[in-house]
């Protein structure tokens, strides 16, 4: 029996690409600037963790490894003994243009994206009218605030009470191609929220825009630094793949795709054969080992970690991220301990969201390729050409045909 499961630690980039410079991001280091940052005392976080990383688990599965091919960098707390290597590991570059979710992901499946997805400028307001306009009138809205680039959590806390005063939903974008629309679930409605996004997703397509999110947030819990939360509860709308990836072929071929978290949305739903949802990186965790428990031949199950992006990457949190780490390295061994000889695991990236650089965006970076089997060697995988080798190598252990673009990474450059 062959299964194969993807572990997505969305954001954990591990060195800048080549090309980061056009994107602003030349000398970014998601997982090494994170490191280098609690070798020197600014990633303790009081009652939570302290000192260096510490990732024992990843580290026997190659990361420390793949970090320092990748950027020259050798973390402490990802240091191996070479005879204790258990995983094959190495490093991707990113072929698809820019360095958002939808893209990084497609690639990992097997289809790179080769043109720019449309983006909002970053002048004020930065939605052209004809789009609000139009968002206002089929929306039936008294009219929207933000208009503006903004990390989400900053633009809730700072036009929250006004939203719920007049109505007006929270309208706000990134570098990424994406509109966001936050909106309180009690005061404006969850499922008026997620009909207003349905509304935009076809306004935005005419602007080439790949995804429309659904933000819903709370009033914060008593005793809160902050006045409002957001809810597990948020929606991507996405543009389906360019073509047909790894997932789609499975399908065909009469497997099992099961997606944990946001992976449907991501790919619209399309190759997917199961889906659960989980409130953060832990119940995520725990939903692959439980859909684990009960796969079968030729299934795919294909997690998606939003944490370290949305919790930690964005808001610039080393400390959060650092302890979110820790947290998913000491659970690698529950999942170890449930896999069968002909399982097949990969731990990779999306992108990265480096939380010691300008901004609040993601940054243009080469990702892990962890894979790891029972039934195979630790292996030096090198640098791979593309994302689309990591999907190509998934095909090829489930027995489908080549995919179009990547070279397994058994075969070596």
């Amino acid at each position: 029996m062959k299964r194969a499961i993807i572990l997505v630690m969305d954001s954990l980039g591990i060195g800048a690409s080549a090309d980061a410079g056009r994107y602003g991001d030349e000398g970014a280091n998601t997982l090494g600037h994170i490191a280098a940052a609690c070798d020197q005392g600014k990633g303790d976080q009081d009652g939570l963790r302290s000192g260096s990383l510490r990732l024992p688990n990843l580290a026997r599965w190659g990361m420390g490894e793949a970090l320092a091919g990748s950027s020259g960098y050798h973390a402490t707390g990802l240091l191996c003994d070479p005879q204790q290597l258990a995983g094959s590991y190495g490093h991707a570059r990113e072929v698809s243009l820019g360095k958002d979710t939808p893209s990084g992901h497609w690639e990992i499946a097997g289809v790179p994206v080769p043109f720019e997805w449309g983006v909002f400028p970053r002048s004020v307001p930065c939605f052209p009218e004809t789009l609000t306009d139009a968002l206002i009138e089929q929306g039936q809205l008294p009219g929207i605030i933000g208009n503006c680039h903004a990390s989400g959590t900053e633009i809730i806390e700072r036009l929250g009470e006004e939203h719920v005063r007049t109505g007006m939903p929270i309208c706000y974008t990134s570098a990424d191609s994406v509109l966001q629309i936050a909106a309180h679930e009690e005061h404006f409605g969850l499922e008026r929220l997620l009909d207003l996004c349905a509304l935009a997703k076809p306004l935005v397509d005419e602007l080439n825009v790949t995804r429309v999110i659904a933000r819903p947030f709370v009033d914060a819990p008593a005793g809160s630094t902050t006045r409002f939360v957001r809810t597990s509860n948020r929606r991507d709308l996405t543009t389906p793949p360019i073509a047909d990836t790894l997932l789609d072929k499975l399908v065909a071929a009469g497997g099992d795709v099961v997606s944990v978290g946001k992976i449907a949305d991501i790919y619209a739903e399309r190759g997917i054969t199961r889906k659960v949802k989980g409130r953060d990186n832990m119940e995520l965790f725990d939903r692959t080992l439980e859909e684990l428990d009960s796969a079968g031949d030729n299934t795919l199950v294909f997690t998606n970690f939003v944490d370290f992006d949305q919790q930690y990457g964005h808001r610039r949190d080393v400390p959060g991220y650092a302890a979110a780490l820790e947290a998913f390295d000491a659970r690698l061994p529950e999942l170890e301990a449930k896999l069968q000889p002909g399982d097949l695991v990969l731990i990779t990236a999306d992108h990265g969201c480096d939380p010691t650089w300008p901004g609040s965006d993601h940054t243009r970076e080469h990702v892990p390729v962890l894979f790891f089997s029972p039934s195979r060697d630790a292996q030096n995988l090198g640098e791979r050409s593309s994302f689309a080798d990591m999907g190509q190598t998934i095909a090829s252990h489930l027995g489908l045909a080549p995919l179009e673009h990547g070279q397994s990474c058994w075969e070596m450059n």
